[in-house]
């Protein structure tokens, strides 16, 4: 993977497509296939290995932290932007 985490954290909530390109390129898949309702598991064919480099750089990105029990709860890319929505403080 070639994703790279920026150095100084975003600070504003990233669009749902914006979301999708991050989250495409760290699963190198095609942007299309991560659909708003695509589940991450099911669909995306997503393991633990994956979904920890997505915490992973989305924590580092958007200078948060995901609680384990909020991330069991998101399965899907529309859900990980809600969360993300809570975490970031609006601008």
């Amino acid at each position: 993977m070639s994703v790279t985490p920026h150095d100084t954290p975003v600070t504003a909530v990233p669009s749902l497509d914006e979301l999708r390109g991050i989250v495409s390129e760290i699963l190198d898949t095609d942007a299309e296939d991560v659909t708003d309702d695509a589940d991450f598991v099911a669909d995306l064919e997503v393991d633990s290995l994956m979904a920890l480099e997505v915490v992973v750089v989305l924590e580092k990105r958007f200078g948060v932290k995901f609680a384990e029990a909020e991330l069991r709860q998101v399965t899907s890319l529309g859900q990980a932007h809600q969360l993300l929505t809570r975490k970031i403080p609006a601008q």
